[in-house]
């Protein structure tokens, strides 16, 4: 039997961007819903003559603000992949929100249109922070978006970001603290990143912005997974930490290197050894679903290497690892051609890596280490 189908749908507008955001968002001053709908549904509609045969086991509704879709076209687009595929009896229906008051008046529609997960953009609960990412709500409206959401959600989650510009280790604790005091079966802790192309990667380039050195970087991240783990929310991946069990079945999902449909502007998928992309700017989308019943801008047969490849620097993010033996099975290549065994052995030695069976694991020493283990580990020619 076929694994669960992962399903993204991307949500591409937003009220004004952030500074440090690389994802694919657009501010528009009117956004003709009629429209969005069928022409996600249209596309979505594509995916699933592609891909028939399966069963729903996550819908990601991401962005962008998802939280400002109208939940009748959440619902709609739901109804429809249940219709075309049949959703999994424990399917996972998780939607991004931002915690303005606006958009939290939405969460018991949503809630009803069978959303039964939401991963909130909190990002920090201090004001002047908050200023700086150019996050839009206050963090009294973070807290109240959190117990709303509690109220009306199975599951709940939210992001933080740390290793700000000046921030000290007593600071992120006391955050992180009063973050861990809500309760939530699941968090992600991201660490600040200067994405190029933003406008924090200008200003860090003139020398305006400086982010935490490697060391002090290093002993926040130290922190933040002692603090997550003492509180019952050890790191399953890179940044993302989960009681047993509530783990992000829809990330895990891409991080396992499983199938998933992407729809939307500039949605990625990976469908039965194919990669696609859908038009990135929603106007060019729209008018591909008018001219070709899809938004499809890329469709292109990866390599049995490249797969693998890409199966090994997903799973190596996350604490469990990877099953070499299904990266074999799904790519139709012994490890040999994949895994430099020399390199594993060296990095196993150093307690850097653990290697058991079919089972490559980074360890919580070598997690840190990430990027230079896997350019050592992974054979990418």
């Amino acid at each position: 039997m076929a694994e669960p189908l992962a399903l993204y749908v991307h949500w591409p507008f937003c009220v004004s961007k952030c500074p440090y955001c690389d994802f694919n968002s657009h501010v528009r001053e009117r956004v003709d819903q009629a429209a969005w709908r069928e022409a996600l549904l249209a596309d979505l509609r594509h995916e699933a003559a592609l891909l028939p045969g399966r069963t729903v086991g996550s819908i990601f509704f991401g962005g962008g603000t998802p939280s400002l879709m109208p939940p009748e076209t959440v619902a709609a687009v739901i109804a429809e992949a249940d219709a075309l595929w049949g959703l999994a009896d424990d399917v996972e229906i998780t939607l991004e929100a931002n915690p303005n008051s606006v958009e939290v008046a939405n969460f018991a529609d949503l809630a009803a249109a069978g959303v039964n997960r939401v991963s909130i953009g909190v990002q920090s609960f201090d004001a002047e922070v908050l200023e700086f990412l150019g996050r839009a709500h206050s963090e009294d409206e973070a807290r109240r978006a959190i117990s709303t959401a509690q109220a009306l959600f199975a599951r709940v989650s939210f992001d933080l970001i740390y290793a700000r510009p000046g921030q000290s280790l007593a600071a992120w604790e006391r955050e992180l603290a009063g973050a861990l005091a809500f309760g939530t079966d699941h968090l992600s802790l991201y660490q600040l990143t200067i994405e190029p192309g933003t406008r924090f990667a200008t200003l860090a380039a003139k020398g305006d912005l400086t982010i935490p050195d490697g060391d002090a970087a290093a002993d926040l991240f130290d922190a933040t997974q002692a603090m997550a783990r003492a509180a019952g929310l050890p790191r399953y991946e890179v940044s993302n930490h989960a009681r047993m069990g509530q783990e992000s079945r829809h990330n895990l999902a891409y991080w396992r290197y499983a199938d998933y449909a992407g729809i939307g502007p500039g949605a990625h998928g990976r469908r039965l050894g194919q990669a696609t992309e859908r038009h990135k700017k929603p106007e060019n989308f729209i008018a591909g679903v008018a001219r070709n019943g899809h938004g499809l801008k890329v469709e292109t047969d990866l390599p049995a290497h490249e797969r693998a490849t890409e199966a090994m620097l997903m799973g190596l993010r996350l604490t469990e690892g990877v099953d070499l033996a299904r990266i074999e099975a799904r790519c139709g290549l012994p490890r040999e051609a994949f895994v430099d065994a020399a390199a594993v052995a060296q990095l196993a030695g150093q307690e850097l890596m653990r290697h058991e069976g079919d089972r490559l694991a980074v360890t919580e020493q070598g997690i840190l280490l990430l990027d230079s283990i896997l350019s050592e580990v992974v054979k990418t020619h």
